[in-house]
Formats: structure tokens, C-alpha cells, sequence
């Protein structure tokens, strides 16, 4: 493996695949699949883990796009960040209403220039005039998701996410939500704050999954890319826990540094997750 063989590592999110942990795994292997292939006819970082959490986010078994957790008024709103390493640049969009690919506005964002985050009927707005079409919400809500709100189930979902190095040897990362179920309209977790949930430079890429709130007040993507001198497996290992003995929340996340070595960690009971290389089968696990 050269210095700048490229890597992609996934994750499913962490939460509910307890009782289907091959759907979840087949979940990575898929977005794992779209990723590997990006790096392959070299494409960059950053459209390697969007071509990834696209796969996630038309997956009605994750919490992402279509199948994604509904609020407390029965509706989908929609958080996805990206973020560039080589350039730092980043974009996010927070409680966007149904649009099929969410990760694809806020890399429009991104591009753009001009903002990080946009929310809401902006967000939705912007992606309109560049020529995203608003998806019908009827198409992308589940039944499952329908029969949790009127359960009163409150969970935080399957958040997706994506880290990967190209042949350049740049990092970028990208995660994907519809945040927790039934909560009130217009919450934002930490998925589109950036060196909350997402976060890439020129060391480390890292995209969180689990209670958003928690891993927000710990500014954990940040913290973890900041301290991945440790090495990436250490480094997530302690991310995940400063999150849970400082700030009482559960969750996982991916890390990759810009060696190519991948760091996977979680407090949750589960979290699927896959690490990809264009000349290796892929590693998948719960």
C-alpha cells in the first residue's frame, strides 16, 4: 500500500440495528461499493464519501433521505454536512424538507461559498434554484417511521456518514440525518455543525453518529481530528468516551487520518461500519 493509496470508511449509524445487523452491514457494503468505486477512476475525497452517503440516504432502513425519522408534526426534516480537508471548506444544510439526497444540497453549499449552513425553507429554496427538485414526502416517509410516531418512539435513528483519502492524499468526510424521532420541529443535532458531527483538514476526516446533542456540546469530530497524533484507533476510542463521561451521551464515529489508518469506536450497542480500498475486499462489521 503506497502513501496515498485511497481509503473510504463508512458507518450506518448507531441505534437500531440490533435486531437486523444484515441489513445494516449490507448497507455499508453497498454505500462502501459507490465509495470505492469514486476513488478508483480518481475521483476526490470529498465525491467519494458523497457518491457514499447517497447509497445511505435512498436506504429506507437508515436514517437518512428516504426512511429518514419524522418529527413530532409527522414531517421529515433533513441535516447533512460535508466537509473538504485539503481546503476546509465545508457546507451543511439543517431541517430541509424532503429532498431525495440532502448530502447533495449541502455539498451545494459548500460550492457555493458564501455560507456554511442553511436551514430550513432557505435551505430549500437554494437547492430549488440550483436545480434540486423537491421530492414528494409521501415517496420518502415509511411506514415503520409512521407507527414510531404514533408509538411515541424516540429514537435517534441509523445517521450515516463517510470518510475517505484519495490518491492525493486529501481527507474529506460527509454524515446524513433526520435527527431523532419525534422531536419538536426545527431541532439541528450536531450532523451539520461543523467539529460537531463532521469534520476534515489536512490530518484526520471524522463523521459522528448517536445523541446529537451530546456530541455537539463535545465538539467531537473537531476534538478527535485535533488530537489524532494519538493514533486514529486511540484517538476514536477517547472521543467516544469524553462524549459519554463529559456529556452523557452514546453514539460512535469513524476516523480516518491521513495515513490511510482507520479509527471505529462506539459506546452504542451497535453500529455498522466498513472500511474500502479500490485493491482489498471490503471489512465490514456491527
Amino acid at each position: 500500500m503506497t502513501a496515498t493509496s485511497p481509503v473510504i470508511a463508512v458507518h450506518a449509524g448507531a441505534g437500531e440495528w440490533s435486531d437486523d445487523a444484515a441489513t445494516g452491514i449490507a448497507a455499508c457494503a453497498e454505500a462502501l461499493d459507490a465509495g470505492v468505486e469514486a476513488l478508483a477512476n480518481g475521483a476526490s475525497a470529498l465525491d467519494a464519501v458523497v457518491a457514499a452517503v447517497r447509497v445511505f440516504e435512498i436506504n429506507p432502513q437508515c436514517n437518512a433521505g428516504t426512511g429518514a425519522v419524522l418529527t413530532a408534526n409527522g414531517e421529515l426534516e433533513l441535516d447533512a454536512s460535508v466537509m473538504d480537508g485539503s481546503s476546509l471548506r465545508s457546507g451543511a444544510v439543517g431541517a430541509l424538507p424532503p429532498f431525495e439526497h440532502p448530502v447533495d444540497v449541502a455539498r451545494a453549499v459548500l460550492e457555493d461559498g458564501r455560507y456554511h449552513l442553511l436551514t430550513g425553507d432557505g435551505a430549500a429554496q437554494f437547492a430549488q434554484a440550483r436545480g434540486f427538485v423537491r421530492a414528494d414526502p409521501e415517496r420518502m416517509i415509511t411506514e415503520r417511521r409512521r407507527a414510531e410516531l404514533r408509538q411515541g418512539i424516540h429514537t435517534t435513528g441509523n445517521t450515516v456518514g463517510a470518510v475517505a483519502r484519495d490518491q492525493r492524499g486529501h481527507l474529506a468526510s460527509a454524515t446524513s440525518t433526520g435527527g431523532i424521532a419525534g422531536t419538536e420541529p426545527g431541532r439541528l443535532g450536531d450532523t451539520p455543525i461543523v467539529g460537531a458531527g463532521t469534520y476534515a483538514n489536512a490530518h484526520a476526516a471524522c463523521s459522528c453518529t448517536g445523541h446529537g446533542e451530546a456530541f455537539a456540546r463535545a465538539c467531537a469530530a473537531f476534538w478527535a481530528t485535533e488530537h489524532i497524533r494519538k493514533g486514529a484507533q486511540q484517538t476514536a476510542d477517547d472521543a467516544v468516551a469524553k462524549v459519554r463521561d463529559d456529556f452523557g451521551g452514546y453514539g460512535g464515529l469513524i476516523l480516518l487520518d491521513a495515513h490511510g489508518k482507520v479509527g471505529i469506536s462506539r459506546t452504542a450497542a451497535n453500529m455498522p461500519h466498513g472500511v474500502g480500498r479500490p485493491d482489498a475486499e471490503h471489512v465490514v462489521g456491527i
